[in-house]
């Protein structure tokens, strides 16, 4: 008797082992176009025959694995292996978090998950690169190449004249951002006249480069600068002088019947329209109606005869 109470007391110590949900990869790279494997293993209590689902995690929740068929955009195109799933030909639209729970209803603890993150990688493109064809020496300038692309993000090199630009250079007049692709001259001189292209890479694939474009850096023709500020100033003295000659000679009062604005020049009177009309008025007109005055009434008597 006392040996059936130890045994019942026994199996009731052993520890419950409920279902059990777990990845041999968590995180998962591959290559654009690429098979990816998203591994689930599970181990249960009491549960033969559980449920298996697979689920990606992006702005909404989406069924990948679902009574026991693929649904979706995963019809036809991944495999199953026990729990884990394998998706053929990846893109960029593929890569998130995905999540693969089991239901097992005969066990003490019904429902276990595991999270897989697919990240899919995309070599450089060949990147935009934006150089100016001409700049004047003193001035700055920015050089630009981007690759929106490349996954993960590229990082980006220099050339001038097919030899690379160094990143950190002593007393350098001049700024690199390997990151953002930017090469920043603070003051170019002509020392900086030459061909640039830019080289983007991120150890996925080979490098891509842009074509090389010519940056000519001129110095400032002060004497041209000179000459054309005067040339201006020639031309509104000219403009001025015009206007007064012509207020001075009457050219602004011929118009009849508009008021206008005429600029006031030394020396030149002022006339305006409603001025010129009168004057015009009483130089036409010969005649001037005499003034009205009272007529005179006499009274008068009448006779009968």
């Amino acid at each position: 008797m006392f040996a059936s109470v130890a045994l019942l007391i026994l199996i009731q110590s052993v520890p419950v082992a409920p279902v059990t949900v777990t990845s041999r990869s968590p995180r998962v790279e591959v290559h654009e176009f690429s098979d990816a494997e998203l591994s689930c293993e599970f181990k249960t209590e009491k549960e033969l025959n559980p449920r298996i689902e697979w689920k990606k995690k992006d702005k909404d929740v989406s069924f990948v694995y679902y009574e026991g068929r693929f649904v979706g955009p995963f019809q036809e195109r991944a495999e199953m292996a026990g729990a884990t799933v394998k998706l053929l030909r990846v893109t960029q639209e593929d890569a998130g978090e995905y999540r693969c729970e089991v239901s097992a209803p005969a066990d003490a603890v019904t429902l276990g998950e595991t999270n897989v993150t697919l990240r899919v990688l995309v070599p450089p493109q060949t990147p935009a690169c934006e150089v100016p064809s001409s700049a004047l020496t003193g001035s700055l300038v920015e050089l630009r190449c981007r690759d929106h692309h490349s996954i993960p993000p590229a990082v980006y090199t220099w050339f001038k004249d097919n030899r690379a630009i160094p990143i950190r250079q002593p007393n350098a007049s001049y700024t690199v951002n390997e990151f953002t692709g930017v090469l920043s001259f603070q003051t170019v001189s002509r020392a900086d006249t030459g061909q640039y292209h830019c080289e983007a890479k991120n150890g996925v694939g080979s490098a891509k480069s842009c074509r090389g474009t010519l940056m000519q850096i001129d110095d400032v023709n002060v004497a041209a600068v000179v000459s054309g500020v005067l040339l201006l100033c020639v031309t509104l003295l000219l403009c001025v002088f015009g206007v007064c000659y012509a207020r001075r000679h009457g050219y602004f009062s011929r118009h009849r019947g508009r008021s206008f604005w005429i600029p006031h020049c030394h020396g030149a009177p002022h006339i305006s329209s409603q001025n010129l009309n009168r004057t015009e008025h009483t130089q036409t007109s010969g005649y001037t109606h005499p003034p009205k005055e009272p007529q005179d009434f006499k009274h008068t008597q009448s006779f009968m005869l």
